[in-house]
């Protein structure tokens, strides 16, 4: 993997999809400067929130009339096979087309968009609604160097890029960073109701967690160079508090061992959903 940046926004994009990673990566386009005049948006139901936003910002609802010179996939990767027969005319042969469609591969996306050879697929997390995200992307031989720079343009709007040589690994980048952040959230409810168990009011108990959680990721952002271990490691003193809970932790690897199935499993499913 490598990390990399740069790039122009594309003078035409229709993004497909406007839910919840769709619209955040829109609202992270347009406030990077993207021209909403060159964008369209294509969604079946789009919300009252979306359609307020996309007038306000002078988006453009509905189909281009001409194909776009890049298509974002955000739909269901369920609903892939319905969807594009109506998509077939709006890639062409100059459209890169970018997926975020979990589990669906870079071939099944060229059999269904024929007339698009450029694809892109990369797998984006719920940070990069706050920019604060991270992608894992690959891309097939079709797509030329100046289309990367605008993919990698696109996608870094949510954050940090990985660049894949291997699509084979791209649903691992999804068990592991695309699911994530559902991982942290989870921790953060169970360590509240563990401090509510050992007596602390639930908003106390609320705030502790989450502000430990905060404190902790801001510790890794700010020291890129410390590896997690040795974090750990600094914040547990021998025959302390924190030495204690560890022993339970790691007693015969039982988070390390239910973190690994968790992600397998992750993993696995986005296998099933490329079918």
């Amino acid at each position: 993997m490598n990390v990399s940046g740069g790039g122009d926004f594309p003078a035409s994009l229709l993004l497909v999809g406007a839910g919840r990673m769709g619209s955040a990566l829109l609202k992270g386009w347009l406030n990077l400067g993207l021209d909403p005049a060159g964008v369209h948006v294509l969604d079946p139901a789009p919300s009252a929130e979306v359609q307020a936003f996309c007038a306000a910002q002078g988006v453009a609802m509905g189909a281009p009339a001409s194909a776009p010179e890049v298509l974002v996939l955000a739909i269901k990767p369920q609903t892939l096979a319905s969807a594009a027969p109506m998509l077939v005319p709006l890639a062409g042969p100059r459209t890169l087309v970018v997926s975020i469609l979990a589990g669906k591969t870079l071939k099944k996306i060229a059999d269904h968009l024929p007339g698009a050879g450029a694809v892109i697929r990369a797998m984006p997390n719920l940070p990069a609604a706050i920019g604060a995200g991270i992608t894992g992307a690959v891309a097939n031989a079709a797509v030329t160097p100046a289309q990367r720079q605008t993919a990698e343009a696109l996608l870094s709007a949510g954050g940090r890029v990985e660049w894949l040589d291997d699509e084979g690994l791209i649903d691992a980048v999804t068990a592991v960073s695309g699911s994530g952040p559902a991982y942290v959230f989870y921790l953060a409810e169970c360590l509240t109701e563990a401090g509510v168990a050992q007596g602390l009011p639930p908003a106390i108990a609320e705030r502790l967690a989450r502000a430990t959680i905060e404190g902790a990721g801001a510790m890794l952002a700010a020291l890129p160079e410390a590896a997690a271990a040795k974090l750990r490691a600094d914040v547990t003193s021998p025959g302390g508090t924190t030495e204690a809970a560890l022993a339970e932790l790691k007693g015969d690897e039982a988070l390390a061992k239910l973190i690994g199935r968790a992600v397998a499993a992750a993993r696995r499913r986005a296998q099933q959903l490329s079918d």
